[in-house]
């Protein structure tokens, strides 16, 4: 009778720590939730493949970045990326959802995801590129609040026979042909430089089927009338640049110089147009992005050989189909990142550790959402007062 009163109490002890423990984890969440600023309206560009040092160091080819935009706002000096190559970068920042060997390999052949059921964190187990519409983005919550969303993309449906000018994509089970940049031809006379695999939202079915697709995926030309408002200006606006104005290409089919030189124009060119709108002036936050660090691919053997930083921070975990998020690596590696807002002190410097998770949480807690895949992993850091400091 003794053992067993000893076990029952050692089984009702564990079960209240672990209470506890979950309890002061959710309390943590709300109270760091609670003090976020009452920012509306979130914009994110996504740039490509730079290691921090190289984007912010004292000679980086994009001086509007590295000394214009971080004077103006919060320098993330300690942000990663969670995975290599690009595809499973931007998965992760709008889902929460770990790579798979498919999406490291940026979905050659856009074909469905093939699950197994669901594991800690709400991870998707299998493999492949467009989700069920059972594995929800951070799209798919906004729109259950009547919050809205859209995605612009520059050169999207340039060349019609590539793709839609509108939630464009392959066909399923298709060979995905805008991992190329295509240069100016008669159908499109200044090139098609959109990548599928830079607009994360069409690896969703949720998205991709819904009828109202075409009206949230648009060509980046729509961007100008929509900030010209408040009222017209989405509560998330996610960015892609083309293939050489996001910093991929270097050159560029359209001999421009590319990497960060073109990103560098193309940043100078655009942000002044959205830190200028209402919408960001009132209650905006602004978010630049890299989606990895540079890694270098060569065949030995028949065989892909990445090398490069696959560095990882904030107790990333790999997830349920790949032994490492960074295929060499736990991570994505260090990229850096720059935040700006109303509510952000310019000049700030965070040392604290984010990737893109952190990201995703933090846009969750502003717009008071559930924390989707691993941004809700235990321990994972939204922005804090280190940030929104104003």
């Amino acid at each position: 009778m003794r053992t067993r009163g000893y076990v029952s109490r050692l089984v009702a002890s564990s079960c209240l720590s672990l209470l506890l423990a979950l309890v002061t984890a959710n309390a943590a969440d709300a109270a760091s939730a609670a003090n976020l600023p009452a920012i509306h309206h979130v914009f994110i560009i996504m740039l490509e493949n730079e290691d921090n040092d190289v984007s912010f160091g004292p000679s980086s080819p994009a001086p509007y970045l590295s000394q214009t935009l971080v004077a103006k706002g919060a320098y993330l000096q300690n942000y990663f990326g969670v995975g290599h190559v690009s595809l499973d970068n931007y998965i992760a920042l709008i889902s929460g959802q770990a790579p798979n060997p498919t999406t490291q390999r940026d979905c050659q052949q856009y074909v469905e995801f093939v699950g197994k059921g669901v594991a800690a964190d709400g991870q998707a187990v299998g493999q492949g590129c467009v989700y069920p519409a059972s594995v929800h983005n951070i799209a798919d919550e906004l729109a259950s609040r009547g919050l809205t969303w859209r995605s612009y993309s520059e050169d999207m449906g340039n060349d019609p026979a590539r793709e839609s000018a509108t939630c464009g994509h392959p066909g399923l089970g298709a060979p995905d042909n805008t991992q190329k940049a295509q240069g100016p031809s008669a159908a499109a006379p200044q090139g098609d430089q959109y990548a599928t695999r830079h607009n994360p939202f069409m690896y969703f079915h949720s998205v991709t089927d819904s009828s109202d697709c075409a009206a949230h995926v648009v060509n980046f030309r729509e961007l100008p009338r929509d900030l010209a408002a408040y009222e017209t200006t989405a509560n998330l606006t996610f960015i892609t640049p083309n293939l050489c104005d996001d910093g991929h290409d270097s050159p560029c089919v359209t001999r421009q110089p590319g990497g960060l030189v073109s990103a560098n124009a193309w940043l100078s060119l655009w942000v002044p147009m959205i830190l200028a709108s209402p919408a960001y002036s009132r209650d905006g936050l602004l978010l630049v992005l890299f989606d990895e660090s540079e890694v270098e691919g060569k065949l030995v053997n028949g065989q892909l050989v990445l090398t490069g930083d696959a560095t990882a921070c904030c107790g990333e975990q790999s997830g349920p189909n790949t032994q490492f998020a960074g295929q060499i690596g736990p991570g994505g590696g260090h990229i850096g990142a720059v935040a700006l807002s109303p509510f952000i002190k310019a000049g700030t410097v965070s040392r604290e550790p984010y990737n893109h998770y952190s990201t995703l949480k933090t846009i969750e807690d502003i717009f008071g959402l559930p924390h989707l895949g691993y941004s809700g992993a235990r321990g994972l850091a939204a922005f804090g007062n280190d940030v929104f400091n104003q």
